[in-house]
């Protein structure tokens, strides 16, 4: 198994789209999957209630599960499919290539791009999720930003027991295991790995290897 392996953050055995993790590669590598996987699928099903006011783009490569809501205003872009007993809420800016579980939240004025919502994981209000992955029951704290991109616009590398290893990829957010948690106003550097159950404090910064069940505080 691979040291950054999914299994290593995440609880697959629920999610419905466990398949597209690779045990045996480096969890971000899942990043490059989402389109051509969401283009597989037979897309365009509304089983969802979208209130008035919904902007879909790419109607036929959106799928939107049973029992969840999307609220007036809110802005959907495929592909994308969204699970059931979800909450899309006004304001939220889907930009496409987006997979989300059940019973995941994404607020007003939260914007994401590239990403996957485990089960549960909540981006209540105001953030930003780019090319990031969201653990099982992960909540952002208010204005949490995932930060995706280098000042100098390089190749993201990951830095692990003194070895620089490069992604590959020139945007990576941050992926963040079952159960971890950010809090108002924090901040995720490019390529941010936080492990479960870990915590970054209200107005902090992440960057790097974050261990499972530590917690980040503000100096």
């Amino acid at each position: 198994m691979h040291p950054f392996s999914a299994d290593e953050y995440f609880d697959l055995t629920s999610f419905s789209h466990s398949s597209l993790f690779n045990k045996n590669e480096p969890v971000w590598l899942t990043l490059k999957l989402i389109e051509s996987y969401l283009k597989s699928l037979p897309l365009g099903e509304i089983h969802g209630t979208l209130e008035n006011g919904v902007h879909l783009v790419n109607p036929e490569w959106i799928t939107i599960g049973r029992g969840t809501v999307v609220e007036s205003g809110a802005y959907i872009k495929g592909p994308c499919i969204i699970g059931e007993n979800c909450e899309i809420r006004n304001g939220a800016y889907i930009r496409g290539n987006l997979i989300v579980g059940d019973r995941c939240v994404i607020g007003h004025a939260t914007e994401v791009k590239n990403s996957i919502f485990l089960n549960g994981a909540h981006a209540g209000h105001f953030a930003y999720v780019g090319d990031s992955i969201l653990g099982n029951k992960v909540n952002l704290g208010a204005g949490t930003r995932l930060a995706n991109l280098r000042f100098d616009d390089q190749m993201i590398k990951v830095y692990s027991n003194g070895e620089s290893i490069e992604t590959g990829l020139r945007k990576l957010g941050a992926i963040l295991g079952d159960f971890s948690l950010t809090g108002c106003n924090s901040v995720t550097n490019p390529g941010t790995f936080m492990g479960k159950h870990s915590r970054l404090a209200p107005c902090s910064t992440a960057r790097g290897i974050i261990p499972a069940n530590f917690n980040i505080k503000t100096s």
